[in-house]
């Protein structure tokens, strides 16, 4: 099992654990997507070591973090990431942000606070909250719900545990499996992706009628190009919606991978790759 060491940060009353790591006077913060918490990064974080502080946590009730008592919201999860960055990034460091899936919402949210301080943003196959797979995402989230309810009593046993995570075994290295295995694929942990389940479903119809503001920095989506089996045409208009969004922004780049959706594991040197050009943009002047 993997042994990066951490630490605890109380922001916005809740603990959240959190893992630095590299050098320089540029940031990296990463937000992972629905479901995984900090470890979801491990493939990607060596690449950047050399490069740039970086810095990798778990959301409220996922991983090594306090778990959640109530009910938090898309908005919920953006002010505790804005928390973080501003009680651990000096502000005057440029800092990047690095989003997957659900983990863009968040960002996206959170960069309407962050403002002139995110100097670049890349995410990594988001859903924009236009797609059309959101026009029922009410009864969607219900229906996972009702499966994860199952999920949640199974994975006490723990060969069923990894029966569940066998998309996660799949693609991530074996040590960082291990991690989310026995910190993720837990009820405790199965609980809280079906409250973000629930958020994200709440958040939708705000986020359609009022979105949140364009970044104005330099923006990146990756789309992941292989879809799960079955989804080929449903994973064809979210790309086109992916496009479309990006084509509205002041400076924005959209590109195609060959991956699954979790684009981090399967193409980490690609989306390493995406991150220098937006940490070179960055003037690399002197931290506080």
């Amino acid at each position: 099992m993997r042994r990066t060491t951490g630490r605890t940060v109380t922001v916005n009353g809740r603990s959240l654990y959190v893992e630095e790591s590299g050098r320089g006077t540029q940031w990296v913060v990463f937000e992972a997507g629905q479901g995984l918490g900090r470890t979801c990064w491990d493939p990607v974080v060596p690449l950047l070591a050399d490069r740039a502080r970086l810095l990798a946590y778990d959301r409220a009730g996922f991983g090594r973090s306090d778990r959640a008592t109530g009910q938090l919201g898309i908005d919920d999860m953006a002010a505790d990431l804005v928390a973080l960055v501003d009680a651990l990034v000096p502000d005057s460091a440029p800092l990047v942000l690095v989003a997957h899936s659900m983990g863009g919402l968040v960002a996206r949210r959170a960069a309407e606070s962050l403002g002139p301080r995110l100097r670049g943003l890349l995410l990594l196959d988001p859903t924009p909250e236009s797609a059309p797979v959101y026009d029922t995402f009410d009864q969607t989230a219900r229906k996972v719900d009702r499966a994860l309810g199952v999920t949640q009593a199974l994975v006490r046993f723990r060969p069923l545990a990894r029966m569940a995570s066998g998309n996660i075994r799949r693609v991530f290295p074996a040590d960082t499996y291990a991690t989310m295995l026995a910190e993720d694929f837990v009820p405790a942990g199965i609980a809280q992706t079906r409250k973000e389940f629930k958020a994200v479903a709440a958040a939708i119809p705000q986020l359609r009628a009022a979105p949140p503001a364009l970044p104005t920095c330099p923006t990146v989506l990756l789309s992941a190009s292989r879809p799960g089996k079955g989804r080929q045409q449903q994973q064809a208009v979210i790309a086109e919606h992916q496009r479309r969004w990006v084509e509205t922004l002041p400076d924005g780049r959209f590109g195609e991978v060959d991956s699954g959706h979790f684009l981090q594991a399967e193409q980490p040197g690609i989306v390493a790759d995406e991150v220098g050009p937006l940490l070179d943009r960055v003037p690399d002047r002197p931290a506080r």
